[in-house]
């Protein structure tokens, strides 16, 4: 007796990465695309209606974000599958995914046969890591972390807001504020304002969109 398919749903804002997650999955005698999405509203939606297997989430959606969804669907099904695709390689997106309920995370520069290899392995339950996240959440680990607050602050500086301004914005003093900036400055390594903003981007700490 055959074996059911694994059902995916495909979450991603571009049409032709979700075409070409079909072709791809569609190749594999074991799954089938069951649905796609071009945003998390679309894709809660659409999971709610057809329950998949596993669902690919990107993390970058116009409206709710990726981690929204993901956390969304986490609260709709608790044993819900997902695995995040993505071309955020900060080790703070990788983190934020993992901790919002994602088995794995994928890059999008992932070869295509390894791809289908984490949807099998999170299908069967398990969270596979590829070096590259390993390596990252292992480099993450190694670092002292940003609370709230600072990540708020450092949004607020890659804004252009001076001290003053993000403490009028935050309802605390200018002193305050610069407390914290050097906090930062201490945990990201750096010394000024700019070089700040410039890790916390690639960190995936916070984004500019």
């Amino acid at each position: 007796m055959e074996s059911s398919p694994i059902r995916v749903l495909c979450v991603d804002d571009h049409p032709i990465v979700r075409e070409g997650l079909e072709l791809i999955i569609g190749r594999q005698p074991d799954m089938e695309v069951i649905g796609s999405a071009a945003t998390g509203e679309e894709a809660l939606d659409v999971f709610a209606r057809s329950r998949p297997d596993v669902t690919l989430m990107d993390l970058r959606l116009p409206g709710m974000t990726g981690l929204e969804t993901i956390r969304a669907i986490r609260r709709l099904d608790g044993q819900a599958r997902i695995a995040v695709l993505t071309m955020y390689q900060g080790d703070e997106d990788v983190y934020r995914a993992l901790q919002a309920g994602a088995a794995a995370c994928v890059f999008k520069d992932t070869l295509s046969k390894d791809l289908i290899r984490v949807i099998r392995e999170v299908y069967e339950g398990g969270s596979p890591l590829q070096p590259q996240v390993k390596a990252l959440l292992d480099q993450r680990a190694s670092k002292p972390a940003l609370t709230a607050r600072e990540v708020e602050i450092i949004s607020l500086v890659a804004e252009g807001l001076r001290n003053r301004e993000i403490g009028t914005r935050l309802g605390v003093s200018e002193e305050t504020v610069g407390v914290h900036l050097r906090n930062i400055f201490s945990k990201l390594d750096v010394n000024d304002r700019t070089a700040a903003v410039n890790v916390s981007l690639r960190r995936g700490i916070i984004h500019i969109d």
